[in-house]
């Protein structure tokens, strides 16, 4: 059993999906756990309340991670509630579909600020705060690998920025015993992409299990390369796909 007690962590993106999910299997492991939400309180409420039947202490901060002063908040905000930091996750992310000739450069932009700056905002936030066996996991995307359909070419783009920086920091931080993973999720049933939407039956022959993931088999992943049990595990990517890449 995978074991966080005593841990504090940050959730980035915690009030729905496979951020939401990560939140709660994180506070059921043990740990503290903080998260930002961008609109919907009642979702946040919901995560908190979650949180808090598990024993833990639940802090949900309203932060847009398109806006680098929301983040810089975010983390102090976590700090002051939890005492500090040991665990950041970065799974806010948001979607973008249709071709490249048809891109919307303010939608492109956007997706680019959520999907590729906030992740290295809210590590550089974080940094200063984590200690030996600090943790940080990214949720990137498995269309970073391989892009089997047309008109997802500016999100697979964003999330393949991700492995990059994940091995990167990796070496800056690895003297300080501090790890940074990479977890990358196939189709996974959420609102945004459920397991019985128009493309689902599409998406569910690419895998071997024949079957989307649920947002709490990703969130495990997240829970144990967040854990001690993965002291030596750094630079890397945890594909959980059902076999997608197989």
């Amino acid at each position: 059993m995978i074991d966080l007690s005593g841990k504090r962590a940050l959730v980035s993106g915690g009030s729905r999906g496979i951020g939401a999910a990560i939140a709660q299997t994180l506070a059921e492991a043990g740990a503290d756990v903080a998260f930002t939400y961008q609109a919907s309180a009642e979702r946040a409420e919901a995560v908190a309340d979650a949180i808090a039947k598990t024993g833990r202490r639940a802090v949900a901060i309203r932060a847009d991670s398109a806006d680098p002063d929301a983040i810089a908040r975010a983390v102090e905000e976590t700090v002051a509630a939890l005492g500090g930091l040991d665990i950041l996750v970065n799974s806010a992310a948001v979607g973008h579909s249709g071709p490249v000739a048809e891109l919307d450069l303010d939608a492109f932009q956007r997706l680019m600020d959520v999907n590729v700056r906030a992740p290295v905002l809210f590590a550089k936030a974080a940094i200063p705060h984590l200690g030996e066996g600090g943790r940080i996991v990214t949720i990137g995307s498995g269309l970073a690998e391989r892009v089997p359909f047309p008109g997802v070419t500016a999100y697979a783009m964003s999330k393949a920025a991700l492995t990059a920086f994940t091995r990167g920091l990796s070496r800056e931080l690895g003297p300080r015993g501090v790890t940074v993973n990479l977890v990358q999720p196939g189709s996974t049933d959420t609102e945004s992409n459920p397991a019985d939407g128009p493309a689902a039956e599409a998406q569910r022959s690419l895998t071997s299990l024949g079957r989307y993931a649920e947002p709490r088999e990703i969130a495990a992943a997240v829970a144990f390369l967040a854990s001690p049990a993965a002291g030596v595990i750094t630079g890397a990517t945890l594909t959980a796909d059902a076999g997608a890449l197989a």
